[in-house]
């Protein structure tokens, strides 16, 4: 297929301004060049400005929905024009084949998407004790990941492309998913997508490819113990939210693997560097995926309880409504006995047919 690509990065913050003028500086330099450039900014007026008046050539728009990634992809989702949108983050910066090695496979019409490599670019240099297999804690490609081109579930967010027949026929990212966790900052949308996508066409597939690289800033607030057990902890919260909506058999697939044998390999990895090589960050790395299994568990295990609980609350509230409803019928019946009843109108009807919203 013709490569017509629409590139969106999503902002939200002025802090982030020079890795902003970064990846739109390595978009503009692809050897692949977009058909355009679109920078979403999510709830944040000032930059807005800032963006309009010093990156002139690039489209921009806001996120009319609920603050959050979600609601900005999904406005720059809604008036690019490529037949192939790819998301970059604000603060990561692509090679400058990265959209040619992005768009390799769109010639077989199965692929749905593709994702590339995302490499971590540490502010300052990685904590001895942070293991490779939780690099997904800041955003980027993690150890157990394929080395070369691959079938995949979905591809990591900061660096992906998508079909924009995917959007349109089986909806944009969810921005209605309950929240069940205090400023629970929501999570693996793209997952549920392509999940989504892959049960409505069974023969499409996601692509991996990681020639194609993105640099992504790692800050020195996202190297230290706090962030990630949290990270973990919300990544649970995502996954119970994830198996809520896809099933857990789709939802949790990558996970079973990478838990029951990517983590135990790495642990032992991480003693033995401690034993042999007197390495003390090894005995760290162990200590740091168990601890951040266990709080991925904790957060897991925890959402699927709140989200029994709303499920509860939910048919409570519409076990009332029905009840209430049924007694205003044996006290009006006449009441309701016409329009109510009757099918929509056209224009009703159609509107069923507008693009799903999640």
């Amino acid at each position: 297929m013709e490569k017509d690509v629409s590139v969106v990065i999503c902002a939200y913050t002025e802090e982030r301004w020079d890795d902003l003028l970064a990846a739109v500086t390595s978009v503009r330099k692809q050897t692949l060049p977009p058909r355009e450039i679109i920078v979403v900014i999510d709830h944040c007026p000032s930059l807005l400005k800032r963006v309009r008046d010093a990156i002139p050539d690039v489209i921009t728009t806001e996120n009319m929905e609920a603050s959050g990634l979600r609601g900005a992809r999904n406005a720059g989702i809604a008036i690019a024009q490529g037949q192939i949108i790819a998301f970059l983050d604000d603060d990561a910066v692509a090679i400058p084949e990265w959209l040619t090695y992005l768009c390799e496979g769109y010639d077989d019409s199965h692929v749905l998407g593709t994702g590339g490599m995302v490499t971590p670019n540490w502010q300052e240099s990685k904590p001895v004790w942070f293991p490779e297999e939780f690099y997904w804690v800041v955003g980027c490609s993690y150890s157990g990941m394929p080395q070369k081109d691959a079938v995949i579930r979905n591809p990591i967010g900061a660096n992906m492309s998508i079909k924009r027949d995917v959007f349109e026929i089986v909806g944009d990212f969810h921005s209605q998913i309950e929240d069940i966790g205090m400023r629970h900052a929501g999570g693996c949308e793209e997952t549920e997508l392509c999940i989504r996508a892959r049960q409505y066409w069974p023969q499409g597939k996601f692509l991996y490819h990681p020639r194609a690289n993105v640099f992504h800033h790692v800050p020195a607030s996202r190297a230290m113990w706090r962030y990630f057990s949290r990270r973990c902890y919300i990544e649970g919260l995502a996954k119970a939210l994830v198996a809520r909506h896809v099933g857990a058999k789709d939802g949790l697939s990558s996970e079973r693997a990478y838990a029951l044998r990517i983590l135990p390999l790495a642990i032992g990895r991480g003693l033995a560097d401690y034993v042999v090589r007197r390495d003390a960050g090894g005995i760290g790395r162990a200590a740091a995926i168990i601890g951040g299994l266990l709080a991925t568990t904790f957060g897991y295990l925890l959402g699927n309880i709140r989200l029994s609980i709303n499920k509860l609350k939910n048919i409570s509230v519409k076990s009332n409504e029905a009840g209430k409803r049924s007694t205003s019928t044996r006290v009006n019946p006449v009441h309701i006995s016409g329009e109510a009843n009757l099918p929509p109108s056209s224009s009703e009807a159609g509107a069923g047919s507008n693009r799903q919203k999640g």
